[in-house]
C-alpha cells in the first residue's frame, strides 16, 4: 500500500512537471492530449504484463440504473455547491441542484438494497465498520488534500506570478516529502497501529493547514509555502496507507474490486464536493487574503474531522472479527 501511494505521488509530481512545460511551450490543451498515448501505452502494458482473471463461476451483470443514479447525484450535488457561490444558499438553482442529488442518492441507495442483483455498492460490505468507517474518514481526507493542489496552484500563479513550470516546480517539494513519508508509513503504522497513525497524521496535516492560512499578498515562496507544504505533505503521505489498510483488509477475494472501488470513488467525491465547497467559500467577499485564509482554516477543520472519524474504525482485533465474520 504504502508503494502504491509513494508511486502516485511520483506520477503527480512528473505531471505537475510535464504539464507546465507542454503549457508554456506548446498549449493548455496538450496537457489533455498527452493522456491519449499514455493511456494507449498504460492499456497495452495491463493486457501484456498483468495476469489474467480466473474464470468466475457467476457471472454479473452491470449495474446500469446504480451507475446512472449515482452519477446523477454526485453531478446534482457539485451543481449545487457551486451555485451557492452566486446565488447564495436558497437561490432556486441551488436549492434544485441539492434536491435533485438528495432524491437521486436516495434512489440509488434504495435501488443498491432491493433491486440490484450486483450492486455496485454492495450493502454488506457497506454494513462493516471498517468499510463505512473508512470510507467516510476517506472522503473526509479527499475534501482536504484535492483541492489543496487546486488552491496552492491559483496561489502561486495569480499572487506569486510564476508561469504554469515555475508552479510544477513549486509543487515539488509537497510531492518529495508526501514520497517519503508514504514510505516510511507502514513502519510507523507497526508502532502506532492503522487507528493512531491516522489520527497522527491528520493532526499533523491540520497544524500545516492552519499555517498555510497565514499567507497573504505579501507571503513569498520561502516565508509563506515552503514550511506548511513540508507538514502537511508530511500527514498527507503518512495518511493514506493507513485507511486504505483498514479498508481493505480481510475482505473476501469476490468483495475486493468492490471495495477498492468504493475507497477510490469516496475519495474522488471528496475531493469534487470539497473542491466545489472550498471555491464557493473563496469566493466570498474579503478579499484575497480572506479567501486564501478561509479556505485552509476549513481544510484544517475537515483534517481534524479526519482525526475524530478515525476514532470510530475498529482496533485491530475488532477488525479482524469482523472480517472473520463477514466471511462466515
Amino acid at each position: 500500500m504504502a508503494i502504491w501511494t509513494a508511486v502516485s505521488s511520483a506520477g503527480g509530481a512528473a505531471g505537475n512537471l510535464i504539464g507546465g512545460v507542454l503549457t508554456d511551450a506548446l498549449s493548455w490543451r496538450w496537457i489533455l492530449l498527452i493522456n491519449v498515448p499514455i493511456g494507449t501505452v498504460a492499456v497495452l502494458a495491463a493486457l501484456r504484463l498483468l495476469p489474467s482473471d480466473r474464470s468466475r463461476a457467476v457471472s454479473g451483470r452491470l449495474d446500469v440504473p446504480g451507475a446512472v443514479l449515482a452519477t446523477l447525484g454526485v453531478t446534482a450535488l457539485v451543481y449545487g455547491v457551486n451555485q451557492a457561490g452566486t446565488q447564495g444558499w436558497t437561490g432556486a438553482t441551488t436549492l434544485t441542484g441539492l434536491a435533485v442529488s438528495a432524491v437521486a442518492l436516495t434512489a440509488f441507495a434504495v435501488t443498491e438494497s432491493r433491486y440490484t442483483a450486483a450492486p455496485l455498492m454492495p450493502p454488506r460490505l457497506v454494513r462493516l465498520r471498517p468499510i463505512w468507517a473508512g470510507n467516510v474518514t476517506m472522503l473526509l481526507a479527499g475534501g482536504c488534500f484535492i483541492p489543496m493542489w487546486y488552491f496552492l496552484s491559483l496561489y502561486m500563479q495569480e499572487v506569486l506570478h510564476y508561469g504554469a513550470l515555475a508552479t510544477g516546480v513549486g509543487f515539488l517539494p509537497h510531492t518529495l516529502v508526501g514520497i517519503a513519508a508514504a514510505r516510511l508509513a507502514p513502519a510507523v503504522m507497526e508502532r502506532t497501529g492503522a487507528r493512531g497513525l491516522i489520527v497522527l497524521s491528520a493532526v499533523l496535516s491540520a497544524v500545516g493547514f492552519l499555517w498555510q492560512s497565514s499567507i497573504s499578498t505579501d507571503s513569498g515562496y520561502l516565508d509563506g509555502l515552503l514550511g506548511p507544504a513540508i507538514v502537511m505533505s508530511a500527514g498527507m503521505g503518512l495518511l493514506i496507507t493507513p485507511i486504505t489498510t483498514t479498508v481493505t483488509s480481510g475482505i473476501r477475494e469476490q468483495d475486493a474490486g468492490a471495495a477498492s472501488g468504493l475507497m477510490n470513488t469516496t475519495r474522488q467525491l471528496g475531493g469534487v464536493v470539497g473542491l466545489a465547497a472550498l471555491v464557493t467559500l473563496a469566493t466570498a467577499d474579503g478579499g484575497p487574503d480572506l479567501s486564501y485564509r478561509a479556505v485552509f482554516v476549513a481544510t484544517a477543520a475537515v483534517c481534524a474531522g479526519v482525526a475524530v472519524m478515525a476514532l470510530a474504525l475498529p482496533a485491530p482485533q475488532e477488525g479482524r472479527d469482523e472480517s472473520v465474520a463477514m466471511r462466515r
